[in-house]
This record gives structure tokens, sequence and C-alpha cells, in this order.
């Protein structure tokens, strides 16, 4: 009749034997295959137990997992990190947004600071130049190592000069002050010396006052002329 299909071309239906199949098997039921040859055995397979046996002989499997080869991802990676693909036309964000400010200022800040830790552990620098340093770096006086490292040497000479030149002026006062003391001490023996002859010396009379002698003079001046 019309409509009427031939029972024996009829599929036979093997859901459950899928659902089972992917319950032993651990995997979606699109990942199980059934071998079309031995239909009629898979179908009479109702329980799990006997799907195990069914995967043991290989009637059913698991299809293996489809590669999604990265290749030409990791080439493209690869070239990227040289540089290639990422001019003006590849970029959609902003300079900010594709590296922030804040994590350029936290990775110079890191560099600066792990630098001055290392000067002050190996004592080239005291703890007071680490503070001063640390405050500046934090101030962004510094923009890279390199001018930190030129800021210390020149910290550092200046340090030494200060002390070279305090050293100098301490030495020519402590040098003014033993030659006053020196001729303070040879002052003071000299007014000893002379203390002593005078008390040697014996009284003489007294000496006539001044401009006595010059008014006698005159005096004879003048009866000479009379």
């Amino acid at each position: 009749r019309v409509g009427q299909r031939d029972p024996l071309r009829r599929m036979v239906s093997l859901r459950l034997q899928k659902r089972l199949a992917s319950s032993v098997l651990k995997c979606g039921k699109g990942k199980v295959w059934l071998d079309p040859n031995e239909i009629n055995e898979i179908s009479m397979a109702n329980s799990r137990q006997n799907i195990r046996k069914l995967v043991k002989d290989g009637y059913v499997i698991k299809k293996p997992v489809t590669i999604h080869s990265r290749s030409r991802v990791h080439r493209k990676n690869a070239a990227k990190r040289k540089g290639r693909h990422m001019g003006i036309g590849k970029r959609r964000g902003t300079a900010n947004a594709r590296l922030p400010s804040k994590i350029i200022w936290v990775r110079r800040q890191r560099v600066l600071r792990r630098l001055l830790h290392k000067y002050r552990e190996s004592k080239k620098i005291d703890k007071h130049l680490y503070h001063s340093l640390y405050l500046k770096c934090k101030g962004n006086v510094f923009k890279n190592k390199r001018t930190l490292i030129e800021f210390i040497h020149k910290a550092k000479a200046e340090k030494a000069r200060e002390k070279s030149l305090n050293d100098q002026a301490e030495a020519r006062r402590n040098k003014s002050r033993a030659a006053r003391e020196r001729r303070a001490a040879r002052l003071e023996e000299k007014r000893g010396t002379t203390s002593e002859k005078v008390e040697d010396t014996p009284q003489d009379a007294p000496a006539a006052p001044a401009g006595e002698g010059e008014k006698k003079k005159k005096s004879k001046a003048k009866k000479a002329a009379a």
C-alpha cells in the first residue's frame, strides 16, 4: 500500500543505547559511535553492563577529540612580540587603556626603590640620604634609574667636598688658635722678664720735669741779647 513502509527497511531506534553509552564512556551523546554493521546486537543491549561489553568488543567507540590547531595563533603571537601587526590601524583602545600610566608609574617606583634599598644595604648611601632620595623618587624627580644614579654620585661628591672644606676650616681655626696661644705665652713671658729687670735696677734721683731746661735756655738767650 501507499504510505506504508517495509518493516524490514524500518530503522531501529538506538536512543537508549546512545544515552547509556555516553554515561559509560563519560562523554556526550554526539561523541558516541555505534557500529552500523552490528545494529541488531546493539539494539538488544538495554543496560550499562551490556554497553560495557559492547565497548570491550569494539562495537561502541568514543570518538576522538576534534583537533583545533593553535599553530597559526602561536605564529601570529610570535610576530606580534616582534612588533608586527601592531601599527596604528590595529590599535582600538587609547594609549592609556593599552598601557595605563599607573602601571608605568608603579614599575618605575619599584625600580628606583629597589636601587635605593640595594645602595643602602651595601653602605653606598647612609640612611639620611636614602630618606631624602626616597621622597624625591615619590615626588617624580627621577624619570629613570640612570638619573637617580647620577644624582647620587653628585650628592656624594658634594658631601665629600663640604666635608673637606669643613676640615680645612677647622684646621685653620685650630692653627690660628695655637698661634694666638703661643703669642700670648710669649707676651706673658716678656712681661715677666721686664718686671724682674725693673725690680733689680737702683732708684736714681728724680728727673727734672719736662720743659724746665728749655725755659732756662730761653732766659739765658734773652740776657745775652740785652
